[in-house]
């Protein structure tokens, strides 16, 4: 069986870290977070307000870097699960052009949960730090991203593994695509 591109999409908030993680864990694939990858090699050099325009950019770099990486890695015969919010339907589409044009075994999977308990989410990772945490995201930000945030469309969801939440609790990968 040929190795797979698992690539996790859905608003912020949505739990998309924590599922790609255990994605990677039940799979035995690699999961490459654009966001641990930016904090790395990024984070230190941010003083002061976040510059959005600034961040966008080396966040690119970040992106094409984690691409290169990843097909390397599916090249070897392991499968890899990419967390880079594709959160807008441009980069969805990019993404998936890169991945036909390579020839890959891709499976997409969609994870979200209502607003107010994604916005929930981030304000408590802002405030424990924990395991998914990359960056404070203060309510502004976060709105500021929810704006750029465009749903998928149904033939996106053709075929995806849906991990949709209304209590806030992050739905475990499952087996099977989900019914949509």
């Amino acid at each position: 069986m040929p190795a797979t591109l698992n690539l996790v999409f859905g608003p912020i908030g949505a739990g998309k870290t924590t599922y790609a993680h255990a994605l990677a864990r039940r799979e035995g694939a690699v999961a490459f977070v654009l966001d641990e990858w930016g904090v790395r090699l990024f984070g230190p050099d941010v003083h002061g307000p976040l510059d959005f325009g600034w961040m966008l950019e080396r966040l690119g770099r970040c992106d094409a870097l984690i691409w290169s990486t990843a097909t390397a890695v599916l090249a070897a015969g392991t499968s890899v699960v990419l967390d880079l919010g594709l959160m807008r339907r441009e980069h969805r589409e990019r993404i998936r052009k890169l991945a036909q044009e390579a020839g890959l075994s891709v499976q997409w999977h969609f994870v979200d949960a209502p607003q107010a308990v994604r916005r929930a989410r981030v304000a408590g990772r802002n405030e424990t730090k924990g395991e998914t945490f990359a960056r404070e995201v203060p309510p502004e930000m976060f709105d500021m991203i929810e704006a750029m945030y465009e749903a998928p469309t149904p033939a996106e969801l053709e075929g995806a593994v849906l991990s949709v939440t209304d209590d806030g609790a992050i739905a475990a990968p499952r087996e099977e695509p989900a019914e949509a």
